[in-house]
C-alpha cells in the first residue's frame, strides 16, 4: 500500500514505494463512452490451478485496524467467528487475511520469519488451524522488498522468497498478499515471479495477490504470475478515492477472468467516511467490475446496515459469476455512467451509477447492454429485491452519489411480474426558506403491462408544506404512458441552510392486481441568496463538497487527512490569505441564484508537495464548462482563471488529476472570489 497522494510520505502507516434504488426507469440519450478499452489483448492465463476461478471474498484488517494493538489472534479469530454468525460465510466470503505488522522486526538465527509473540502468543499455524476448523482459509502478508510497508520496517521476501513460502505453507497459509515496498529496484516481473515459483515449489495451494500498485502494468504480463493484482493505489475512506479508484480500473476490462483479475483494492464500506448510498455504489461497481471482495471494516464494531450491504447475495452474485467477465462501460457523460457485465445465463448485470452530487435520470436499453431483441424483459432490483417488466428502457433516476443495479433477462415470463415504472422529480431541488418553490413529478409506466390504480405523493420534513397543484392519481397508464403532478414545496421561514429528505412515493397495482409501492428518495438544498458585491468564495457556505484526500479547507491548503491541517496556500512561493485548498479529484458547488456574474481565482499545485503533483481546474456554471485551465504543475506559477457565470443558479470548482493519478495533487483555489 502507499499513501494515495504521495509515494514517500506517509500518515499513521502508509507504505513506501523502494442504491438505494431510486424508483425505476426513465427514457434518457445516451452519451458516447468516456473511458477506451486497452488496445492489447491479453495473454491466455496459465496460473489458476483452479484457484480463485471467481473473484476472491473475505477479509483484510489493514483498513480498520493498521497496526494498532488490538490487531492479534483474538481478533482475527473473532472475524472467523463473525463470517459464520452473521451469514458472511454462507454470502461466498472465505479468506481472513492478515495485514502488515504480524512479525516481529528481525528473523531468528536461521533467517526465519518470527510472529510477534505479543499479538499470536500461539504462533500463525494455531490461528490456521482456527479459521479453517470453521471452514474458512486464513491469508498472510509480505513485501517483494527487504521490507514491509509500514515504518517499522518488518522483514520483507526478497531474496527469503523460498524459505518465507516455505513457512507459509507449513502454517497453514492459504492467500498470500505480496506488497511492492523497499523492492531495492528489482525489476517487478522478475520479484513476483521468483515468489510465484516459491509458493508452487511448496505444493500448497496458496492464491497469490500481487500489490505493486499499477505501476508496471501488471495486467499485462501478471496473468500467468499471479491470481489478482493491483491496479491502482490505495484506496482510502473517501468518495473521492473510491471514484479516482473506480475509473481507473474500469478500462482494464479485457484483462480479467477466472483465475486472474484485475485488483481496485479492499472495500472501505462501514468505515464512516462515506454515507451508505455512497458504500451501496462502492460495493455494486466493485461487483459489476468482478472486483475481488475483501472487507476492510472491522466487524465487530459493524452497523446492521454495513452487514446489510456486505451480506446481500444478489450483488455478491454479480461479482461471483462464473464466466468471469468484468462489466464494461456503456455510456458516460455528465456523471451519468451505465456499465454492464454479461453473465454466464446469458442475462446482463447493470450499474446504473450517479457520479454527481444532484440527483440524475439514466438511462440505456437492453439491446445497448447487449440482450437480444424480445417482447419484454425480466428486470431485478438487486437492492430492492424485486422483479419487474420492461418493453426494453433500463434506467432510473438516481440519487447523488448512488447506483441502481439491475439484472435484465430476456426471460419469456416477463408477463407475470408488474410493470417497471419510473419516478422523478423535474424543477430542481434547491429552495430558500419561506419562498415557494414548484416541482413536477412524473410516474411513467415503461412495461408491457399497464399499471392500474396509480397514486403519487410527495412528503418532506416535518413543518414544510407540500401540496400538490394538479392531479395525483390516474385509473391506469397504458405502457409508455405518464402522470405528471405539479407541487408547491414550502421550507419554514428561519430554516437553516443545509440538505433536507424528500420522498417521492408511487403506489399501483400490476394487470393481476399485485399492489406494488415504490419510493424515491431525494434531497432538498435550502440554499442563502448570495451576498451582494465581490466575496471570497472559502467565506461562502457550499452546497455540497467532494474532495480526493481529507476535506476541502477553508482559507488554508489541504494538508494531509484530517480537517484543519493545512498549511498557507502557496503557490509558487506566493502566500494567499484567502482560498480553497483541495486535493484531485475535487468537486465543490456554490449556490448563485441566478444572481451572480463572475468568478476569479489564482490556481495551481499547492508547494507543500515539493516538486510533485498535476491537476487541472475547472468553473462550471449550470452545466456548462465555463472556464478551465490545462495541466498545471508544481513547477508553474499560480495561473489566473476568471469565468462568466450570468444567470447560473449553481457554481463548481471542479480539479481533476491531470490524467495521470492522484499523488500528490494537491491544489489550490488562491483569492478565489464571487462577484454577485
Amino acid at each position: 500500500m502507499r499513501h494515495p497522494h504521495t509515494r514517500t510520505t506517509r500518515t499513521t502507516r502508509r507504505r513506501v514505494a523502494g442504491a438505494l434504488t431510486a424508483g425505476l426507469l426513465c427514457a434518457a440519450g445516451l452519451a458516447a463512452p468516456a473511458l477506451a478499452a486497452p488496445a492489447r489483448t491479453p495473454a491466455a492465463p496459465a496460473l489458476a490451478g483452479g484457484l480463485a476461478l471467481t473473484p476472491p471474498m473475505g477479509f483484510n484488517n489493514w483498513n480498520s485496524t493498521h497496526c494498532r494493538a488490538d490487531f492479534n489472534a483474538s481478533m482475527v479469530e473473532g472475524i472467523a467467528d463473525l463470517f459464520v454468525e452473521k451469514g458472511l460465510k454462507d454470502a461466498g466470503y472465505q479468506y481472513v487475511n492478515l495485514d502488515d505488522c504480524w512479525a516481529l522486526p528481525d528473523r531468528d538465527a536461521n533467517g526465519k520469519l518470527v510472529p510477534d509473540p505479543a499479538r499470536f502468543p500461539d504462533g500463525i499455524k494455531a490461528v490456521a488451524d482456527y479459521v479453517h476448523a470453521k471452514g474458512l482459509k486464513l491469508g498472510i502478508y509480505t513485501s517483494a522488498g527487504t521490507k514491509t510497508c509500514d515504518s517499522t520496517g518488518f522483514p520483507g521476501a526478497l531474496g527469503h522468497e523460498y524459505s518465507d513460502a516455505r513457512q507459509f505453507a507449513d502454517w497453514g497459509v492459504d492467500y498470500l498478499k505480496y506488497d511492492n515496498c523497499n523492492n531495492q529496484g528489482v525489476d517487478a516481473q522478475q520479484r513476483y515471479r521468483t515468489m510465484r515459483d516459491a509458493l508452487k515449489a511448496t505444493g500448497r495451494p496458496i492464491v497469490y495477490s500481487i500489490c505493486e500498485w499499477g505501476q508496471n502494468k501488471p495486467w499485462e504480463w501478471a496473468s500467468d504470475v499471479g491470481h489478482l493484482w493491483r491496479t491502482t493505489g490505495d484506496i482510502s475512506d473517501n468518495w473521492g478515492s473510491m471514484l479516482s479508484i473506480l475509473k481507473q480500473n474500469l478500462p482494464l476490462a479485457p484483462y480479467a477472468g477466472p483465475g486472474h483479475w484485475n485488483d481496485p483494492d479492499m472495500l472501505e464500506v462501514g468505515n464512516g467516511g462515506m454515507t451508505d448510498t455512497e458504500y451501496r455504489s462502492h460495493f455494486s461497481l466493485w461487483s459489476v467490475m468482478a472486483a475481488p471482495l475483501l472487507i476492510g471494516t472491522d466487524l465487530r464494531k459493524a452497523t446492521p446496515a454495513t452487514y446489510d450491504i456486505l451480506g446481500n447475495k444478489e450483488v455478491i452474485a454479480v461479482d461471483q459469476d462464473p464466466l468471469g467477465k468484468q462489466g464494461t462501460v456503456v455510456s458516460s457523460g455528465g456523471g451519468r455512467w451505465v456499465v454492464a457485465k454479461e453473465m454466464k445465463d446469458g442475462s446482463r448485470a447493470v450499474a446504473l451509477f450517479n457520479e454527481s452530487g444532484t440527483a440524475q435520470r439514466i438511462a440505456t436499453s437492453a439491446r445497448a447492454v447487449g440482450l437480444p431483441d424480445a417482447d419484454a424483459y425480466a428486470l431485478r432490483d438487486l437492492w430492492q429485491h424485486r422483479t419487474y417488466n420492461t418493453a426494453g428502457t433500463i434506467a432510473a433516476t438516481v440519487p447523488a452519489h448512488g447506483t441502481v443495479l439491475v439484472r435484465v433477462s430476456a426471460d419469456p415470463r416477463w408477463a407475470v411480474h408488474p410493470p417497471a415504472v419510473e419516478l422523478g422529480l423535474d424543477g430542481g431541488t434547491l429552495l430558500e426558506a419561506a419562498s415557494p418553490a414548484t416541482f413536477t413529478s412524473t410516474v411513467a409506466d415503461l412495461g408491457r403491462t399497464p399499471a392500474r390504480q396509480v397514486s403519487v405523493s410527495l412528503t418532506g420534513p416535518a413543518g414544510w408544506t407540500v401540496r400538490p397543484t394538479s392531479a395525483t392519481s390516474a385509473s391506469a397508464l397504458a405502457p409508455g404512458g405518464a402522470l405528471r403532478t405539479g407541487w408547491r414545496v414550502t421550507a419554514p421561514s428561519g430554516t437553516p441552510a443545509g440538505s433536507y429528505g424528500l420522498t417521492l412515493t408511487a403506489r399501483y397495482r400490476s394487470p393481476s392486481g399485485t399492489p406494488v409501492t415504490s419510493a424515491l428518495p431525494l434531497t432538498a438544498s435550502v440554499v442563502v441568496p448570495p451576498p451582494a458585491g465581490t466575496s471570497y468564495l472559502g467565506d461562502l457556505p457550499w452546497l455540497s463538497a467532494t474532495n480526493g484526500w481529507g476535506p476541502v479547507e477553508r482559507n488554508t491548503s489541504n494538508g494531509e487527512s484530517a480537517a484543519g491541517d493545512g498549511n498557507p496556500l502557496t503557490i509558487g512561493g506566493t502566500v494567499y490569505a484567502k482560498g480553497l485548498g483541495v486535493h484531485a479529484s475535487s468537486d465543490i458547488s456554490f449556490y448563485t441564484g441566478r444572481a451572480c456574474e463572475k468568478v476569479t481565482a489564482e490556481v495551481g499545485v499547492d508547494d507543500e508537495k515539493g516538486t510533485k503533483g498535476t491537476v487541472a481546474f475547472e468553473i462550471w456554471a449550470d452545466g456548462t464548462k465555463a472556464a478551465s485551465t490545462g495541466v498545471l504543475t508544481n513547477a508553474m506559477p499560480a495561473q489566473p482563471l476568471t469565468a462568466d457565470v450570468t444567470g447560473a443558479q449553481v457554481v463548481r470548482l471542479v480539479v481533476t488529476d491531470g490524467d495521470d493519478g492522484v499523488d500528490s495533487d494537491h491544489a489550490d483555489w488562491a483569492n478565489a472570489r464571487l462577484t454577485c
